[in-house]
């Protein structure tokens, strides 16, 4: 059960919930200033969540699972996956920005390098470790031709 509840996306809510609080209850005057912020949030909000949709359809159609508790039955290295490792967790940072920008939560702007962070070491190092151990030289020459992030 602890499998179902640990998954990225509830630590993106976690993320967004405290950052939406800061900025409802704690924005201490403090805005990006102007509709510039409003733009390029929504700008990453909507960039991020395409993000995932591709990969959520490469993975899809390459048929393996979509959920990091999981073993991968293949090696995405097709679509959006032969751009970035982690296009998913790319568009959860991106959304957890946009929605920073769009809220004028200044405060909040340290939580992204914090889930960024956080999210690597809860997910990513195991993922790519399972996938090292599964693939292995096929997981290697991936990892030489494209970047974990961008």
């Amino acid at each position: 059960m602890s499998s179902w509840i640990d998954i990225p996306p509830l630590w993106l809510g976690l993320a967004l919930a405290t950052a939406w609080a800061q900025a409802r209850h704690l924005d201490m005057g403090l805005t990006f200033g102007g509709a510039w912020s409003d733009f390029a949030g929504g700008l990453l909000v909507g960039g991020g969540l395409i993000l995932i949709a591709l990969a959520a359809h490469e993975m899809y159609r390459q048929r393996t699972t979509i959920l990091p508790n999981r073993e991968a039955g293949r090696l995405v290295t097709t679509g959006i996956f032969s751009r970035t490792r982690n296009p998913i967790y790319l568009g959860d940072v991106m959304i957890l920005a946009g929605f920073i920008l769009n809220w004028n939560a200044v405060l909040s702007l340290p939580l992204v390098p914090i889930f960024l962070w956080f999210i690597e070491r809860r997910f990513i190092f195991a993922e790519e470790d399972g996938l090292r151990r599964k693939f292995r030289a096929d997981f290697a020459r991936y990892c030489q031709k494209t970047r974990r992030w961008i």
